[in-house]
């Protein structure tokens, strides 16, 4: 059976996404799940997150300038041989413990978005499927053949904030969606956004589906369902600016449940919960742990991790204690939403 993929996806950007994908990661490798953690984004801050610059560095030299031997070590040197006559390369996964793999993301990947928009609509024709399918799938293919390298029982994803070519076919490959929300109308704007786009694009890869299985000449390989099913949002409490009273971010907050209901799930009656600490769609309200979160980068862990060694003394030992327990419930309650089975893993 594929592995399941959780994806975690908004509109709007800079809603601690990338933050909160990497500490789930660490999180639910401890808890008993083997995870692959893929950096479908082409910005690639997932991989600067687990990776220092020197690694990355290696990771990004070009072959023909350096001699060496990197296909596959990224997510667009896996894709690469698409772009002319090849198949998808066999991914190199870096190793971060033993239940916690990275796909690392590529600036390069941006270079793909043109050849997935060319062959959307090539999918639905009455020619040779296999070239448009298979590229509009590479994601899923790779992300399927990485995890089963590391025997793997979940993978969870890093997508930009856009609703472009590539997080379509990221979308495309992905079993569940958590959702990350900041206390803004930017965040409100966002849900109003990725409703309806996540709508279009499961019914339109329902079509592409069919349409392969109508086909006189079969592809041969695996297609991903594309279920895209929305499993909750988080809210993330950035710092609050001082020209911005707390009460207008309260306002925000209270409207998404509202939002989330009527542009996700297409309940548009209601009642609809009052806040976030309400709704049953809510998987949390993440503080924002200001300070730790640069320690954190600095030493290139989660927050969870820091020592006393790391500057980790007095009141942020004890915010550290905090995370640690909120990130802990998140991924249970997560693991749970998308149907986990740790008790499987033999982390």
């Amino acid at each position: 059976m594929p592995v399941p993929v959780i994806t975690f996806f908004n509109n709007k950007g800079g809603v601690g996404k990338t933050s909160l994908v990497y500490h789930l990661a660490w999180m639910l490798s401890e808890t008993g799940h083997r995870v692959l953690a893929c950096d479908l984004d082409p910005q690639a801050n997932l991989t600067s997150a687990f990776l220092d610059e020197t690694a990355i560095e290696e990771l990004w030299d070009d072959d023909d300038d350096n001699g060496g031997d990197s296909e596959g070590d990224t997510i667009f040197r896996c894709l690469e041989p698409l772009l002319r006559v090849g198949d998808v390369r066999e991914p190199k996964l870096r190793s971060v413990t033993t239940g916690l793999h990275l796909l690392p993301g590529d600036l390069s990947l941006s270079g793909f978005e043109d050849a997935l928009s060319e062959q959307w609509p090539n999918a639905l024709g009455s020619a040779d499927l296999y070239r448009p399918l298979r590229i509009l799938t590479a994601f899923w293919t790779i992300m399927q053949t990485a995890a089963a390298a590391v025997d793997a029982t979940v993978i969870l994803a890093d997508v930009g904030p856009n609703l472009g070519a590539i997080n379509r076919s990221a979308l495309i490959a992905t079993d569940s969606i958590v959702v990350p929300l900041g206390a803004d109308l930017f965040s409100l704007q966002g849900l109003r956004n990725l409703g309806p786009t996540l709508q279009r694009w499961r019914m339109d890869w329902t079509r592409r589906r069919e349409n392969e299985q109508k086909a006189g000449k079969p592809v041969g390989f695996p297609l991903p369902e594309g279920r895209m099913q929305p499993i909750g949002y988080v809210v993330q409490q950035h710092s609050v600016r001082l020209s911005r009273p707390v009460k207008a971010c309260d306002t925000w907050i209270n409207r998404m449940p509202r939002e989330y209901a009527r542009s996700l799930l297409r309940d548009l009656e209601g009642p609809w919960p009052a806040s976030p600490t309400t709704d049953p769609h809510c998987l949390a309200t993440m503080k924002h742990y200001r300070s730790l979160i640069a320690m954190a980068q600095e030493h290139r862990k989660p927050i969870f991790h820091l020592k006393s060694a790391d500057g980790a003394i007095g009141g942020h030992a004890g915010a550290v204690a905090d995370a640690r327990g909120d990130f802990r419930k998140l991924a249970e309650t997560i693991a749970s939403r998308a149907e986990l089975t740790p008790e499987k893993c033999s982390a």
